[in-house]
Order: C-alpha cells, then structure tokens, then sequence
C-alpha cells in the first residue's frame, strides 16, 4: 500500500500500526536488496525511505494524531495530544547495513502517556514476522537456566551481573526490538537494558510485550511513560513474570 491508500483504509488503530511495520519491512528488504549501497550508506537510505513511508501514512491516516519519529524533527505540538504515534523506521540501523536478520520496524500509539497499541516488525527472519499487540500468543515453557538477552557490542553491566547472580547464561543480539520479541517469542526469559533508549526505541516493543502478559518497566520498578519532552529513555525491563521481582531486587541491592 501508498501512504495515501492509508486513508481510505478504515483500519483501527492495531491493524494499522500492523500494516505500517510490514510494509515499511517490505520496503527496508527492497532497498537493501536494490540498492547497491552497502554500509552506513545503505543504513541511512533505508532509514530515509522508511521514515517518508512511515510518517506520510500516519499523517494520512489519522490527521488529528501526533507523531514522533526518531528520523524527523520533532514537533513539540505532539505534546498538547492525547494520542501519539511513536516509530522507529529502522530498529537496529547496522544490523540492517550488515545484511543481518536481528533489526526491527517499531510502529507504536502512545494515549494518555501509556503504551496501547503497538506492532514489530522483524522483517529481516524467514518468510518476515509482525508481533502485534492486538494479537498475543501463548507463551512457552521457559528455560533452565534463564537467558538474558544482550547488546552484542556493549552488554549493560546490570544485566551481567543479574545474570552471574541467578545462573543465567547471556544471549547476543542486535536491535532493542528484536532482544524484546526474543522474550515474546519465548527464545528468552529477560531483557534487561540500562544503556540508555529513546521512547521510540521501546514504545512499540513494550506494548507488544506488555499484551502477553509480560512484565514491563523500569529497572527500579516504575511504570513508562510516553510522549514526554524529553524523549530519553534511560532503562527498561521485559521479562518473564516468574523472574520480575526477583531481577528488580537484584538491581535494587546492586544501586544500593
């Protein structure tokens, strides 16, 4: 679909947020496949292309809605709105650029500062998938001992060390949205990050987690809150119900 199919489309809220992470993970494997650019240079057309498809449906689509994109100028005007859309047209930019499979599209809408609707794409693995909170699966069994999904460049030293203190092995893996669907997908039990995100970074992921009866918060506990002024994002946990409160004490004793 054109952006501007999107507006005759009478999608609600959760079917277009789905439909705008796969076509935009459409459009990310054509540019990545067509373009002859490789690198940082590959990276930045696909965030470009996917950005302008991104934000010219939303703004087609639902008109009276703000937005906030990691690749545009923000609009302090999304401040004043109930309702909030909130994208990453290119979660994990160098996985994408490596020809790697561990990158994501994050389509979220924040209302009212919670994270309500949310769809992840994780366009780079076989056959394409899209994680969607409207639709949540059943969780598996988990694994003995826990996995921990990691940056496989900077591993947070909270996340060692919970790890080290509950028996936990580390897992390796790029993007922030595809370490949080590993936990959706059953492939972890935690992901615990305190490198310091962006909203748009976790808005999407955590209302897909979240409708899967997933532990979502902060390191220290608290709840998210979206659409803020200042878009940083210092922390987050996604995991396992079973392993929330145990992990939150851990970090507690760490800080104290």
């Amino acid at each position: 679909m054109t952006p501007s199919q999107f507006a005759g489309a009478h999608l609600d809220d959760a079917e277009l947020a789905a439909r705008l992470a796969e076509e935009a993970g459409r459009l990310l494997l054509a540019v990545r496949e067509g373009s002859g650019l490789t690198g940082k240079d590959l990276g930045k057309a696909g965030d470009a292309a996917a950005n302008r498809f991104l934000c010219d449906a939303i703004r087609t689509a639902r008109p009276d809605d703000g937005l906030l994109s990691e690749e545009e100028k923000d609009n302090p005007a999304r401040l004043a709105k109930s309702r909030v859309w909130i994208v990453d047209p290119v979660d994990g930019t160098r996985e994408y650029s490596e020809g790697r499979a561990d990158w994501a599209v994050h389509v979220a809408l924040a209302v009212d500062g919670a994270a309500s609707v949310g769809a992840v794409a994780l366009p780079g693995l076989e056959g394409g998938i899209v994680l969607r909170s409207d639709r949540p699966q059943p969780l598996g069994a988990m694994a003995a001992p826990p996995r921990f999904v990691v940056s496989r460049t900077r591993p947070p030293k909270e996340a060692e060390a919970v790890a080290e203190a509950v028996g936990g092995e580390l897992v390796a893996m790029g993007s922030a949205g595809a370490k949080a669907m590993a936990v959706v997908l059953g492939q972890a039990e935690v992901y615990l990050h305190s490198g310091g995100q962006y909203e748009w970074d976790n808005c999407a992921p955590v209302a897909v987690a979240q409708a899967q009866g997933l532990h979502c918060s902060r390191i220290d506990g608290s709840r998210f809150v979206y659409n803020r002024a200042d878009t940083y994002a210092p922390d987050l946990l996604i995991c396992r119900s079973e392993w929330a409160d145990r992990v939150l004490a851990i970090v507690a004793q760490l800080s104290a």
